[in-house]
């Protein structure tokens, strides 16, 4: 069989490319040995929003004096739990589904693929052929080699969300986006969750910012072993026991790994199709290219930021290229991303530091903080700020907002950096009130502060006073 466009892998990425491809009336055909959305729809994104959105329910029980209304300890119900994230799934599962894609036209291969060579392809007893391939094949949790790892059971987030029951205690190896995600959700329905970092949590992250996550998480009773590392874990009784490098002992019901994730190239058989890789995954240019010019790879497996919406930039960046021939490159300074806590962390482009290291003297940091909103004062929720990192004439170097929506209140601040658009951009906006958004214009404003104060700027007040 012959096609056009063969895509390996049905996340985001993948189903981009073959969506996008089949629509502009190409032959495609589409492989996925698991589940139709991949990682982000049935084990990433959406259920761990879904728990979130649980969380956050339950936690409104316990905050509810701050507004006058009497506080309350929440009933959990597991199974009820469980339904809505299963449901939250349901919903979203028919817009990736093989059926929809089959009535786009897209031939879809349920089932492992490998190369044959550099232009074929073999799946489910079958030959294919094509013009250009797709590796979308994303990647999966991170199995650290701890001592005794092995012989005892433990979670990723490809088995926690098919847990019957919520766990008693939660252990918690790794302190990132994900494993703080989970800490907070966990503990708000009723868990006791214990996060183990190396380093610092959420160390990626400006460390100002961070902060203020983290301080949240321990307000709520999520305790947390910072710059400490794990020596052995064991099975115990119906749980487990992790032993840190200082010699503590944590008893827990459940151990959940969040250390990072390793690329999905083990079934592709690259070596056939003379495809390098690198320790991250699959070598591209900045054309998400391989060394075998025939075939891309985009999302994870690239060996880049692991973004659902980065898979699916990358899935419209080779349509450009296989469908028109047009020239693409892939650019990263301005790729968001979320914390999706309570308060939520977004960032965009470059942190203070990074700034500083690389424009010097230049750079200025402007703050709002939200106790200083209004529309954060009617809500008790005056957690967080929002710092822009400011280069020469108001240029947009970098973005942090922590605080409640952080992910919705960055999207201008997104639009902006993307059209090249300075603070200005920011001072000619009107911002309906009260929102949060009109922190993000008030830091703009700051970047001008000094024009008030201005000698030149005065003496030509004092000039058009006199003739006016």
């Amino acid at each position: 069989m012959t096609y056009d466009l063969a895509v390996i892998g049905a996340g985001s990425g993948g189903l981009t490319a073959a969506a996008g491809a089949a629509q502009f009336g190409q032959k495609v055909v589409l492989f996925e040995k698991s589940a139709m959305g991949g990682d982000c729809l049935n084990t990433g994104c959406v259920p761990s929003k879904a728990l979130l959105a649980a969380a956050r329910a339950a936690q409104a029980w316990r905050d509810g004096a701050r507004f006058g209304v009497a506080a309350a300890e929440p009933v959990i119900d597991a199974a009820a739990v469980r339904a809505h994230v299963r449901h939250a799934i349901a919903a979203i599962a028919p817009h990736d589904s093989q059926e929809r894609f089959e009535g786009l036209g897209v031939r879809v291969v349920r089932a492992v693929a490998r190369f044959r060579d550099g232009h074929s392809l073999e799946a489910a007893g079958e030959v294919f052929t094509a013009r250009r391939f797709v590796i979308a094949t994303g990647s999966r949790p991170a199995v650290p080699p701890i001592p005794g790892l092995g012989e005892t059971p433990f979670l990723t987030n490809e088995s926690l969300f098919d847990l019957e029951d919520l766990p008693r205690h939660l252990v918690i190896i790794g302190g990132g986006p994900m494993g703080m995600e989970m800490a907070q959700a966990h503990r708000r329905l009723g868990a006791r969750v214990t996060v183990i970092e190396a380093f610092e949590p959420l160390g990626r992250d400006d460390p100002e910012l961070a902060a203020v996550v983290v301080a949240k998480l321990l307000a709520e009773g999520v305790e947390i072993r910072a710059r400490t590392s794990v020596k052995s874990v064991a099975r115990k009784d119906a749980g487990v026991s992790v032993e840190t490098a200082s010699g503590e002992i944590i008893d827990g019901s459940h151990l959940l790994l969040a250390a990072g994730r390793l690329p999905n190239i083990e079934d592709l058989n690259l070596a056939a199709a003379g495809i390098a890789t690198t320790a991250k995954g699959i070598g591209v240019d900045r054309g998400l290219r391989t060394s075998n010019r025939r075939v891309y790879a985009v999302g994870d497996v690239a060996g880049g930021l692991q973004f659902t919406h980065v898979a699916g930039l990358h899935g419209g960046l080779v349509l450009r290229n296989a469908l028109f021939g047009l020239p693409v490159r892939t650019d990263t300074a301005i790729i968001p991303r979320v914390t999706y806590t309570d308060p939520e962390l977004a960032q965009a482009g470059l942190s203070e530091a990074e700034a500083r290291a690389s424009h010097g003297d230049c750079v200025r940091v402007l703050r709002q903080y939200f106790h200083d909103n209004d529309r954060a004062r009617t809500e008790s929720r005056g957690d967080g700020l929002v710092k822009v990192i400011a280069g020469r004439r108001g240029r947009i170097l970098g973005v942090g907002i922590v605080g409640a929506e952080a992910g919705e209140l960055i999207q201008p601040w997104l639009l902006a950096m993307s059209n090249g658009l300075g603070l200005k951009a920011f001072i000619g906006m009107v911002a309906p009130y009260p929102s949060r958004g009109e922190a993000s214009r008030r830091a703009a404003l700051d970047y001008f502060s000094g024009f008030a104060t201005n000698p030149l700027v005065r003496r030509v007040i004092r000039l058009v006073g006199r003739f006016g």
